[in-house]
Parts: C-alpha cells; structure tokens; sequence
C-alpha cells in the first residue's frame, strides 16, 4: 500500500491530506506535526482569535473524529528531523523511521528572533502558535504597557488587538513607514494614520538595541532611548523551515526550491505553503509566500501533483488584514521597491491602490470596499495590459 508522508500539521497539511482522500487516493496518510495541537488556521492568532471574538474550536481545519472517520493520521507533537530521500524513509524525533511512498514538505516557517541583550526575559512574545496567542491574549487582558517591535502586518494587527483591550501601545520600527518593504511608503501612510488616530505611539527610523528588567522585562532599549514595557510583542518577519530539505541535499533558496508543480528535484518529494519558493512563470522567478491563500491553495494543489496529476501552481498571492474598522484585501505581488507608480482612487476612508510598473498593474488592494473587492485588479493584473493611470485613479 502506498502511504504518503506529510511533514507540518498545519493548514497546508491539512488541505492536502484532504485533498488526497477526496480526489480518490485510498492509500496511507500520515500527518506529522510538531506542535501538540490538530492543524489549525494562523490567522485568527493575531485577528478574532486574539481579540477574543472567536472560540479555540473555530480555528481548527477539522475536528478529531474527522481524520479519523478520512482514515488520517496525525502524529502530533512529533517533529520530522530527517529525511533519508534514498532510503524513502523520514526519521521522527525520538528515532522512529516512516517509509513515504510520496512525501510532501509543509513545514512552514518561525518568528525570526531579536537576537538582543535582554531577548529572553519574560513578557516578550512571538506570535505563530496557539499556545502563543493564548499567553498575548491572557498578558493583553491585563491592560499592560505594550511595545511591539516591528511595523509588518504581524505587529500592526497586534497592536490594533492589544489597543482592543485597553494597552498603551507603542510600536518601533526602523523603516520610515509601515509595511515599507510591502507597499512602500505611498499606502504605508494609511496605516500609520490609522493607528495614530487610535492612540497608538509610533517610532519610525528607530531599531531596538535591548531589553531592561530583572526576571520580566520593564523596558524596551532603543537607538532614541527607553520606553517602559510590561509587554513586548517581536514581529519581525518569518523564516522558512528548510533545515530538513537541505540537509537531504534538496535546493534551498529563500524557501524549498520547487517548479510550478510544487515538484524539488526528487520526484517524489514536493513542498507547498509557506516554506516553498514556487517557480512563477509570471515572474520569472521563485516567489515564496507566507500568507493564508499560499496554505489554503497550495496543499490541495501539491496533493494533485502527488497523485501525479499535471499542475500548474500560479494563482495570484492573496493576503487579507483586519485592523480597528479597516479591512483590507490585497492581491499581486512585487519585490521590495519592484514598482514606479502608485494610484490610488477613493478618500482616506475607502479605497483601491493599484501598484504599477512600466504602466501595467502588478498589485492591487482595496480598504473597505467590500462591494467591489479585487475582481476588476486580478483581471488588470492577469491581462497585463498597459493602463491609463488617470483613468484608473477616477
């Protein structure tokens, strides 16, 4: 019986292990995750599930008695630490062996740390797990002086819940604006309005240099000086889990190095989610994503290519944000300053942005316009065609 090994319990796994029972494949599945919990979805950890508004239950892919009743196994709190490609055998810790007949890698990706004077002192959180959000939303409860260290969509959303409880918050970050890698400064500047006018305090231009405090920590140390702390969130960016595919000699760059079939170079093993730098023919290069949408469309896609069905992985990356009364959608992607030209339509309350370059629409978000969404971007974008920038912005 052929038996196909997945390695990370998250969303990704769980969308292919799904994906395999309904396309048909009545083989072995093996879930293997290191975390003590059944796959769930991350986005609810710094959105409703951290604001309280959402119930533990309501953030897992699929109950106990699901896989069960699918036939699916899922090893948690069990971590792959090795693959043997020639063997065809991954090792858990522990030293248990588990031959795959096919194996797909959706290990996903950790909080990068803030390697500081002071960086283990408690009251310092990294938010990715559950367990996680269940500490920050018990410390934010507590009306705490709350410093965030990071201005990404992590530590904006995180500092929009703990302003939700009450906090003081004040966010350092040393870029000049929010999200500056993401969108640039042009839309960044909606955001830093729409956290000042929360009551948010922001430090642009300012890194964090250390941690002050006994057992916990008191303050956060900066370039411009102290600021006193209870609470500190790091949310720094991710870095994908690539240690296991490299060390089995499979290419590693910014992500495990996959064609638009979510193939490696070994023909039975795959990578999908946020640990895979998928080859986009759009783009010409390897793009890696680490958002909900990669997760949700790339396990099923990567469970197809298992099967040994043709696929073709190269849908728009998606990402979507929640913060005070702004809700946002965003689709398309750019490198870091990859574009020469924003245009925007709409007032400070509701609006699309549309990201240009050589006057063709590469990306596109809107704020709250709910009633016309991200259709009318996703088709400018996919046809590629040269736009009127006024008339876009009217």
């Amino acid at each position: 019986m052929d038996t196909f090994v997945i390695a990370g319990a998250g969303l990704t796994g769980a969308k292919a292990a799904e994906t395999l029972r309904a396309e048909g494949f009545g083989g072995r599945i093996v879930v293997v995750g290191a975390e003590p919990d059944l796959p769930y979805e991350r986005p609810p950890l710094s959105k409703g599930y951290l604001l309280g508004q959402d119930d533990r239950a309501s953030v897992f892919v699929h109950d106990e008695k699901w896989y069960a009743d699918q036939g699916i196994e899922v090893l948690t709190g069990r971590r792959v630490t090795t693959l043997d490609r020639a063997a065809h055998e991954v090792e858990l810790a522990g030293g248990e062996r588990l031959g795959y007949t096919k194996l797909l890698l959706a290990t996903g990706a950790s909080p990068r740390r803030l390697r500081v004077p002071g960086g283990d002192l408690d009251g310092i959180h990294y938010l990715r797990r559950l367990s996680h959000a269940d500490r920050l939303r018990d410390a934010l409860a507590s009306g705490a002086r709350v410093v965030v260290a990071g201005a990404g969509w992590i530590g904006l959303e995180t500092a929009a819940a703990a302003r939700h409880y009450g906090c003081p918050v004040t966010i350092v970050e040393p870029s000049p604006s929010p999200l500056h890698a993401t969108l640039g400064p042009e839309v960044g500047g909606f955001f830093a309005d729409l956290h000042r006018r929360h009551g948010v305090e922001l430090r642009f231009g300012t890194g964090v240099t250390g941690f002050a405090g006994e057992s916990a920590v008191s303050a956060v140390l900066t370039d411009d000086g102290e600021i006193p702390a209870d609470v500190v969130v790091v949310g720094i960016g991710a870095r994908p889990e690539t240690q296991l595919a490299a060390d089995a000699g499979l290419a590693v760059d910014d992500g495990v190095v996959v064609d638009a079939g979510l193939r490696t170079a070994d023909p039975d093993v795959f990578a999908a989610g946020d640990v895979a730098s998928v080859w986009q023919e759009r783009y010409g290069r390897g793009v890696r994503v680490e958002h909900w949408a990669a997760a949700t469309n790339g396990g099923p896609a990567a469970a197809r290519a298992m099967l040994g069905r043709e696929v073709v992985h190269d849908e728009l990356p998606y990402f979507f944000s929640d913060q005070y009364d702004a809700g946002m959608e965003f689709t398309g992607w750019f490198p870091p300053g990859g574009y020469d030209r924003v245009v925007t339509r709409g007032d400070a309350e509701a609006f699309h942005a549309f990201w240009l370059t050589g006057g063709r629409v590469v990306a596109g978000m809107h704020v709250n316009k709910w009633d016309e969404g991200l259709d009318a971007v996703r088709e400018l974008i996919l046809g590629g065609r040269t736009v009127d920038p006024d008339r876009l912005g009217r």
